[in-house]
């Protein structure tokens, strides 16, 4: 039987938090006279009623957390925080279904970036400010999720980190408090700097702020229509750019840096891969962007390198409407949107360091063709891999697939067209945000998709967020028995 007190206890606590979370939003608008701040107080009072509850009917002296617990706790806590924090979406002005609401809720959670709110240039200061806490929020809980749950759970090859983390020499704190205090530190530090950079490029104060914590969160919520591009400015392009770099990145390296480990960010194979395999892309398309489209290579690379950054780490941003370059273009895009960042980071999708597994693998196999008596040992980082590592990165991939081509067939049987389908699929199983087309594309919304549409979408941003496994394991039937 399992013990569901701790799950409950940690729900309630959480909850708490969200509470206070509300009640920021809640304040801005009653600064700036908008009704809605009695809509945040509301929810507030809800949140801090429900978490309060939960926290004093399952109080324990020992709070110890099984894997199977762990996995519960996980699926439980992102679903019940998304349900709450859909009630300010859902009684506020903006007059949204609760189908509405959930969905951006859930893309602001889990850092997605999709909306289904049109006039966001005339929207509530409240509202434009939850929807960048949200994606703040779900940011900073993904990076401990990565280190101390994922690991532990073993989910997709995450135990590699934990094989990692296990040896003294590579970690920055020799406490996990530690760490953990570090990485918010951390995260609080990098909102701010890019908080002032993007006010001293011009963006107004309130923007700058919005945009910050969702460019670090690698999330994607703009306090406007037309996302990033409204300000058309190219330092705030590169600002931007930067930022959402540098949530892609590891945030344990961030701080063995700043613990006098001047190469640790340099030295990791992760790093090195997705600075390659992002700057062949920048520049690749950028040459053919200039001489296909007849555009000046300075501007080709603007634009390319922004929206390039933007998709392959999940954030979802956008300068232009890159769905009219061209048919290439448009396939380097949709591909690009499944590689991510890396582990450690605010970032989604397939993740370069699985990446890097898999070519060792490929690698591996391709050498037992030319020498088949021969031993070969893959590795990451120079340290040898084990087959329990492989074994569980091919099965994350598969199952990655697998849950797209059924998302993307499920969203085609509800009437999308195909390039609808296979885009809002993509977009919500790798969290990117956007989709390709005149529709979902960078120029459009997810405001006209049918209600069960977007219920299927939030399951996958849901599912693509947790790392597949995390919520698919609790449906097998073998799970719940003793």
């Amino acid at each position: 039987m399992i013990d569901f007190r701790p799950i409950l206890f940690i729900i309630g606590i959480l909850l708490c938090t969200l509470s206070v979370g509300m009640f920021i939003p809640a304040l801005v608008d009653l600064y700036y006279g908008q009704r809605d701040w009695l809509v945040f107080s509301a929810a507030s009072a809800v949140s801090l009623f429900i978490g309060g509850a939960l926290v004093m009917m399952n109080r324990t002296d020992n709070l110890k957390i099984t894997s199977r617990q762990a996995f519960i706790l996980t699926t439980a806590s992102w679903l019940v925080l998304t349900a709450v924090s859909a009630l300010p979406f859902a009684f506020s002005d903006l007059d949204m279904s609760y189908t509405d609401a959930f969905f951006e809720a859930m893309s602001g959670i889990s850092t997605t970036g999709s909306t289904v709110i049109v006039g966001l240039d005339t929207a509530p200061p409240g509202i434009l400010l939850w929807r960048a806490l949200l994606q703040w929020l779900g940011g900073i809980g993904i990076i401990v999720m990565a280190i101390a749950v994922m690991p532990m759970l073993r989910v997709g090859g995450m135990q590699l980190f934990r094989m990692e983390n296990s040896d003294k020499s590579d970690k920055a704190f020799p406490r996990a408090t530690q760490i953990a205090v570090g990485i918010a530190s951390l995260y609080l530090g990098f909102t701010v700097i890019w908080a002032i950079l993007l006010w001293w490029a011009g963006m107004p104060g309130f923007d700058a702020i919005a945009h910050a914590m969702t460019t670090i969160a690698t999330g994607g919520f703009s306090t406007k229509d037309a996302s990033v591009g409204h300000f058309d400015n190219p330092a705030i392009d590169v600002i931007i750019t930067l930022g959402m770099a540098a949530g892609a990145l590891p945030f344990i390296l961030y701080l063995q840096t700043l613990r006098g480990k001047a190469s640790a960010l340099f030295v990791d194979g992760q790093v090195r891969w997705f600075v390659v395999i992002a700057g062949s892309i920048i520049l690749g398309l950028s040459i053919w962007h200039s001489e296909t489209n007849n555009v000046a290579f300075l501007d080709a690379l603007r634009y390319t390198s922004f929206n390039i950054v933007s998709v392959m780490t999940g954030t979802g941003y956008a300068t232009t409407d890159y769905g009219l370059w061209g048919p290439f273009a448009v396939t380097v895009f949709f591909f690009v949107m499944f590689v991510g960042g890396c582990a450690g980071s605010t970032t989604c999708g397939v993740k370069i360091f699985r990446l890097q597994v898999l070519y060792e693998i490929a690698k591996i196999q391709l050498s037992h063709m030319l020498r088949p008596h021969g031993v070969f040992i893959a590795y990451y980082n120079r340290k040898p891999l084990s087959e329990d590592v492989t074994e569980s990165v091919l099965s994350f991939f598969f199952l990655f697939v697998f849950c797209f081509v059924v998302l993307a067939a499920a969203l085609g049987a509800m009437g999308l067209d195909f390039i609808t389908a296979v885009s809002s699929a993509g977009t919500a199983i790798a969290n990117v945000g956007p989709g390709l087309g005149p529709i979902v594309g960078p120029s459009g919304n997810f405001a006209t998709l049918p209600d069960g549409a977007k219920w299927l979408m939030s399951i996958g941003m849901l599912i693509g967020r947790l790392e597949v496994f995390t919520v698919l394991v609790l449906l097998f039937p073998a799970f719940w028995r003793d």
